[in-house]
Order: C-alpha cells, then sequence, then structure tokens
C-alpha cells in the first residue's frame, strides 16, 4: 500500500509543480488529463494539511441503520 500512497502523492505533487513550471495552470491540467477544479483541491489540500494532506482519504460515513441488534449478530456469528 505504501508504494501506491507514494505513486499518487507524486502524481498530484507532479501536477502542481507542472502548474508552477509552466506557469500556466490550464496548460499543465491538459497536459496530465485532470481538471482544473481537482487542481485546486490539491492546491487547498497542501496548503492546509501539508503534502500528507494529499492522500486518499475514505469520505463514507458508516451507516448504523444497516446495522441487526447486537444479539442476533452474535446468534448469526455462533452459529
Amino acid at each position: 500500500m505504501i508504494h501506491t500512497n507514494d505513486r499518487i502523492i507524486k502524481h498530484k505533487t507532479g501536477l502542481l509543480n507542472l502548474a508552477e513550471e509552466l506557469g500556466n495552470i490550464s496548460k499543465a491540467c491538459k497536459m496530465l488529463g485532470v481538471s482544473r477544479d481537482t487542481f485546486y483541491r490539491y492546491k487547498e489540500a497542501v496548503s492546509s494539511g501539508g503534502v500528507d494532506a494529499l492522500l486518499e482519504k475514505n469520505r463514507r460515513v458508516p451507516n448504523h441503520k444497516n446495522r441487526v441488534d447486537t444479539v442476533i449478530e452474535e446468534a448469526v456469528l455462533a452459529y
């Protein structure tokens, strides 16, 4: 998983660096096939939380309404 995270960060920082080198965000986004909205999300993440903030975060909130009663869960597991 570490290798995947490294690739994700390198791709995202590469976009930010390319935009800085070119001095043109639109051109950098076109070259890498990324939307400008995505670029600005990456840039905001780096400015607020550093490079580590570029890692994918799980945004799903657990749906506790779908959870069965603990007694039923234990009975099923015991079965």
